[in-house]
């Protein structure tokens, strides 16, 4: 039995336009060319979905690259001639080089962080939700929003470009810490691949920043006859923080990447002085701080945290709300726990810091912030375990990855507790348990995020559905997959075992995990397959699956499910219908679920 047969029987009145509606605005329909449709399109959905399909590339490949350099870590002595073939000179005799190994894990590094967590999650969602939810027939400035991508597309053209450099790309980690970011002469992966690396990231800061205002905008300013603010989904809630968020932070590190172009190629000092190289004389650089670009790169790289995770949260509240067929349970809680998560996280930065010689005084104050941070992260996972509890739990792939990313979100934030803790930190600092800790609570839980909002909006970003079996299967491989990459590697950190290092065989300390290695390496090729088999049900689903029947197939009360199945530029063929009530009416008066369009009852209590 299809999910729309299962799940309501009839549409509401309020939302029952013309099904077979052809779904495009007539005044669009018969001009747009393939170039003015595809690929300089201005309507946000479609901009959404180019920022979704780049998102993948970009994650399959960054994905590939953390399964070639597990391989160097699980089988540091072995050869595959595969390798060879795949990387080249890289892979001499089937062995990943030193010269390979650190561009790999930085480029990875910035291109899951960047180009996938916050352009493929944030541009996509944004972009989409953000005009159906509050009903705008599209972004403030469509022109904006259509140059945004374009300065991702560049971004990770430039990025793309510096793997055919003799010298390779940038391999000084994604964060690029002076003096290895600021000298070229201090290895093949610190000259012009860093300089690529520099002028990729600055045109997706250009592109955040067009993105950001126009979504801010679009929020305040655009929405429909009676969405009033404590009216809007939590989804929206969450892309409004997000976005203030990016336009804050973000022009902090473009100044700190100016500086940094500027000590490269113009001789200044901002982040260098009294530096050596290869035990010749000093350079002449004096009187700059490499600690200088840390505090300008972690004062947007923390808010960089919750930028990727916020998009996350909003999706699994609708999504979770929506499958478990009960209102969310503290709405005004939620929202002032993502404006208190957007406030703190500009008041964390240094926690990154705690062994960069920081006054241990001031670090106490970070100490005490990034524990306060985990005050309204508890109230959110409080919420939505209470909104599961006693639902009617529709377990569609949509909601185990919305239930996955809280159980991924507990269990990382329980060992951000450690690293909040100054004096442990001391200790744990750039080991694998840093890895463990934020890939569990920000990457692996942001890529959740990610998926959950693929498999719950797919039928109505493409009019079909996406292949259940493949969406459980793919679910139940990462999950599991995810923990054994990842929670092993907590013991490899509190053992004291370093990150970013080539080889281990040579440290009689750390011998003790090579066995562990070699598993982690296995189960993370297993999980790189399981997204194969997600791309393949992604891009057969746009084409091939089965089509979607009714305009609201999962019951939803949200203003995007009142527009024709394939809407067009413009999103509903008349008026945009009103809103009269909050998102979450599940379960209300006898009722399975009441739209935002169905008017207020009299006696009925009002939102």
């Amino acid at each position: 039995m299809s999910n729309e047969q299962t799940i309501h029987a009839g549409t509401s009145p309020a939302i029952a336009h013309d099904l077979h509606h052809d779904a495009h605005d007539e005044h669009h329909h018969h001009h747009d060319t393939f170039i003015t449709k595809y690929i300089f399109s201005q309507d946000h959905k479609m901009i959404a979905k180019q920022f979704l399909v780049t998102g993948i590339i970009w994650a399959v490949l960054g994905g590939l690259m953390s399964v070639l350099f597990r391989i160097q870590l699980g089988y540091p002595d072995q050869s595959f001639p595969f390798l060879e073939t795949l990387l080249g000179k890289w892979a001499k005799g089937g062995h990943i080089t030193a010269e390979a190994y650190y561009p790999l894990v930085t480029i990875h590094g910035t291109v899951m962080v960047f180009f996938v967590l916050t352009g493929g999650l944030s541009g996509t969602f944004a972009n989409f939700l953000i005009p159906l939810q509050v009903g705008a027939r599209d972004m403030a400035s469509p022109f904006m929003n259509m140059l945004s991508y374009w300065f991702f597309f560049a971004a990770g053209i430039v990025m793309l470009s510096s793997f055919f450099l003799e010298t390779g790309p940038f391999s000084g980690g994604w964060t690029a810490y002076p003096p290895l970011s600021a000298l070229g002469s201090t290895s093949p992966g610190s000259q012009r691949g860093m300089d690529l690396w520099i002028i990729s990231l600055a045109l997706f800061v250009i592109s955040s920043l067009l993105g950001g205002l126009n979504y801010i905008a679009t929020i305040l300013n655009m929405r429909t006859k009676g969405m009033s603010m404590t009216r809007l989904p939590l989804t929206i809630w969450a892309l409004f923080f997000t976005a203030v968020l990016g336009v804050l932070s973000f022009p902090v590190l473009l100044s700190g990447f100016i500086l940094l172009i500027f000590d490269r190629n113009f001789g200044t000092s901002f982040y260098l002085s009294d530096i050596y190289v290869n035990g010749v004389g000093a350079l002449p650089n004096e009187g700059g701080s490499p600690i200088l670009y840390q505090h300008l790169f972690w004062f947007l790289g923390h808010p960089e945290v919750y930028i990727i995770i916020l998009p996350a949260m909003g999706l699994v509240s609708e999504v979770m709300s929506v499958n478990a067929r009960k209102p969310i349970f503290g709405y005004m809680a939620m929202v002032g726990s993502l404006f208190a998560i957007a406030i703190l996280a500009f008041l964390v930065w240094a926690h990154h810091m705690f062994v960069s010689g920081l006054n241990p005084f001031l670090g106490s104050f970070f100490v005490l912030l990034t524990l306060l941070i985990a005050v309204p992260s508890a109230i959110k996972v409080f919420n939505w375990l209470t909104t599961l509890w006693r639902g009617s739990i529709r377990f569609t792939p949509g909601m185990l990855y919305a239930i996955g990313f809280v159980s991924m979100f507990i269990s990382g934030g329980l060992t951000g507790v450690f690293l909040g803790n100054s004096a442990l930190d001391i200790h744990l600092h750039d080991t694998y348990f840093i890895i463990a800790h934020f890939h569990i609570v920000m990457g692996v839980a942001g890529m959740f995020g990610m998926f959950t909002g693929i498999y719950h909006w797919f039928p109505k970003m493409y009019g079909r559905f996406m292949n259940n079996t493949m969406g459980y299967i793919h679910f139940w491989v990462t999950f599991v997959g995810a923990y054994l990459i990842f929670w092993p590697m907590h013991y490899e950190g509190l053992a004291g075992m370093p990150r970013r290092y080539y080889d281990y065989t040579n440290w009689e300390s750390f011998k003790m995990f090579g066995g562990l290695n070699v598993f982690i390496t296995i189960v993370s090729v297993i999980v790189f397959a399981a997204q194969i088999l997600f791309i393949i049900n992604f891009f057969y689903s746009m084409y091939k699956g089965r089509k979607v029947t009714s305009q609201n197939p999962w019951g939803s009360n949200t203003l995007e499910w009142t527009t024709p199945i394939n809407p067009g530029h413009g999103n509903w063929v008349g008026e945009i219908p009103e809103v009269h009530r909050w998102a979450y009416d599940y379960g209300k008066d006898g009722k399975e679920f009441v739209p935002q369009t169905t008017p207020v009852g009299a006696g009925e209590a009002n939102h």
